[in-house]
């Protein structure tokens, strides 16, 4: 039996942080308070491609921090992208800690198919 899942994400897993990271090319996030325009921000710091201010990652709240100025600081279609790759990391994870394997497919579209077989089956 196959099922759909539309996840809304929470970044609170540090390694699922670092993966995203490595699958995107970008440089190991930083534990630290950084700058951004608008005041300070504590946690995970990642730098994306062309962003003038990191994204901070706080993964006791889940919340992510930055400061983009509508686009003019960064393209959101980046954040886009590395959410989405946490969210595949973690959701790989989770699958392995509990003893299942996983597959992926880049679908035309830039959405990811993650299949997770679990023993008898496919979840």
């Amino acid at each position: 039996m196959s099922h759909i899942a539309t996840i809304k994400t929470q970044v609170r897993d540090a390694a699922a942080v670092r993966a995203a990271c490595r699958r995107l090319g970008l440089p190991a996030p930083e534990q630290g308070t950084v700058k951004l325009f608008s005041g300070e921000a504590t946690g995970l710091a990642v730098q994306l491609p062309d962003w003038t201010y990191p994204v901070v990652c706080d993964t006791a709240s889940g919340q992510l921090r930055y400061d983009n100025f509508e686009g003019r600081w960064g393209d959101p279609k980046h954040l886009d992208g590395f959410k989405q790759a946490y969210a595949v990391a973690k959701a790989k994870i989770e699958a392995r800690r509990r003893g299942h394997s996983t597959t992926e497919q880049t679908l035309p579209d830039g959405s990811i198919k993650l299949t997770i077989q679990v023993a008898g089956g496919v979840a």
